[in-house]
């Protein structure tokens, strides 16, 4: 989920520990309760700093060790260590325990959108992403705000944040069923599908789709309950060619390449250069896929520049690629 939503969830889950008695009568114990929801339900996403350093690194860590089940079981150990130097003595397992669940709870809701995380490792690498809820829900962020504005007319927080969750379980509930009747749809109309990646939208009627069969990929809309053909491609296996097996050696490249599952390639040859090209079908915009890989190589395969990461237009790209370095 956005950053907005996971802040929200801290305090939703700040305030569902309410529910235990000791916690609502101790005001000392609740802060520090609520303090340690709200930085579990965002440490997992301390790797967003990696844009400070490059896309490429972004793209390969973001979601990956910091969700992991490691990382799971030691962010609240550090958060609760810095807590104590702070706070006087107080019930530091209950503390742990909402912080705990706070970054499970973190990590848990970010596989039902289309991005989804490495929330299994060290066991697997494989991206858990189930493609049910847009990044940013503006139902599911809506509830929090509603139950939060309950909070300040004076509402039971643990029973209000208790109400809520009940409300956006059931609209995970329906979400998944949306689903299944888009793959149903999409399997009636198409012969051969062997995977359909379902990417939500904040419209609650609207999903983008890359359909994949043994030899084409689709790319496909629902909009209010009609499949919309965008695009269809032919799949075509990377070639063992001296230009791709150069670009496929580039950063950006293999980070592109390590996290997206359907994507088609280009490559082109210039008077004085080679550029290789790679489109993410899953993430159309406009008629634009926003989501790229863009290497050029010089005529003796040395890489000049190139760029991963979302770009909204070509004239956008080109620049990034001018301020690239060589």
């Amino acid at each position: 989920m956005d950053t907005g939503t996971h802040v929200l969830m801290g305090v939703a889950l700040g305030s569902l520990a309410s529910l235990d008695p000791a916690i609502a009568h101790d005001p000392l114990l609740s802060r520090a309760v609520l303090i340690g929801t709200l930085a579990g339900s965002q440490a997992p996403d301390i790797d967003t700093i990696l844009k400070l350093h490059n896309n490429a690194k972004y793209i390969r860590n973001h979601r990956g060790i910091t969700h992991s089940i490691p990382s799971v079981i030691l962010w609240p150990l550090l958060i609760v260590g810095v807590m104590t130097a702070v706070y006087p003595e107080t019930d530091w397992f209950r503390v742990w325990l909402w912080t705990f669940i706070a970054v499970a709870f973190h990590v848990f809701v970010d596989i039902f959108n289309a991005y989804g995380t490495q929330a299994l490792r060290p066991f697997t690498k494989k991206w858990i992403a189930l493609g049910v809820v847009h990044t940013f829900d503006p139902i599911i962020f809506v509830l929090h705000l509603l139950g939060i504005g309950g909070l300040l007319l004076g509402a039971h927080p643990g029973y209000t944040f208790f109400t809520i969750y009940v409300i956006i379980a059931a609209y995970y509930v329906l979400r998944f069923r949306q689903q299944a009747n888009i793959k149903q749809l999409v399997r009636s109309t198409i012969d051969g599908v062997t995977e359909i990646i379902t990417v939500p939208t904040w419209r609650p009627r609207e999903w983008h789709l890359a359909i994949s069969t043994s030899d084409e990929f689709y790319v496909a809309r629902i909009k209010r309950g009609r499949l919309l053909i965008l695009a269809r491609f032919q799949k075509r296996p990377l070639p063992d060619h001296p230009v791709m097996n150069a670009a496929k050696r580039d950063e950006n490249v293999a980070a592109f390449l390590s996290f997206s599952p359907v994507y088609r390639w280009e490559m082109n040859e210039y008077d004085d250069h080679y550029e290789v090209r790679f489109t993410d079908l899953r993430y159309r915009s406009k008629g634009y896929y926003s989501f790229v890989a863009v290497v050029q190589l010089d005529r003796n395969l040395n890489i000049v520049s190139s760029y991963t990461g979302w770009i909204f237009s070509e004239g956008r790209l080109r620049k990034k690629l001018e301020l690239a370095p060589n």
